[in-house]
Order: C-alpha cells, then structure tokens, then sequence
C-alpha cells in the first residue's frame, strides 16, 4: 500500500494496480484498511469496480496501454545498458505483451460519474 501511496506523485509507479493488491490483502486481514482504500476519494472507485468486476474506464485503456508501453521502451532502448544480459531486454518486454493482454481482457466500464477520474 505504501509503494502505491508513493506512486501517486511519482511518474511511471503505478498506483491503482497496488491499491488493488493491497485491498485484496486487507480485505483479508484489515477490515479497516480495506475500507479506507475502497473509500479513498482519488482511487476507491477504481479499486471497486475492479474487484466487484465491473472493469475499468473505457477511456483508460489506452492512457494506461501508452504510459506502459512508453516506459517499457525507454527502459529497453534507453535505460537497460547493452551490456546487460539480453534476456533482461527480452523478459522487461514479454511482461509488458502479458501486462497488454491482461489489460485488454479486462472488462470496460462503459460509463463514468462526473466526479470520477483517471
């Protein structure tokens, strides 16, 4: 929970997966905690839909899909040196396709109140 909390003002840490972990965990072990996450203003209702199954903001899918892939190809073409094992190249990019298809079969929730945001 902590790690999502920082990748709030962090750019490229993502933020609504770990909270959705976290409330998986706590809804296990902390009722309280729990509550908290599915009622925080900035990403409860995120963190709820997902784990009701109601999915995720149409419209997010591709700011989500395009921050993911931006970084994945900086970290292979920039930041990973070529001196690195290649399979460092290849895995960073195997788990951004799984991340994509993950991402993808995920339901749309084709409809957002106005106060939500993504």
């Amino acid at each position: 929970m902590i790690v999502g909390l920082v990748g709030i003002p962090v750019p490229g840490l993502p933020t609504t997966p770990l909270m959705i972990l976290a409330a998986a965990c706590f809804a296990k072990s902390s009722q309280r905690f729990y509550d908290w996450i599915i009622n925080n203003k900035m990403f409860g209702e995120h963190v709820k839909n997902y784990r009701e199954g109601n999915g995720i903001p149409k419209r997010s899918k591709p700011i989500i899909l395009g921050t993911m892939w931006i970084f994945v190809l900086f970290a292979v073409l920039i930041a990973i040196p070529d001196d690195a094992p290649d399979i460092s190249k290849s895995t960073t990019l195997l788990l951004a396709a799984v991340g994509t298809i993950f991402i993808l079969r995920i339901p749309s929730l084709e409809s957002l109140d106005s106060e939500t945001r993504f």
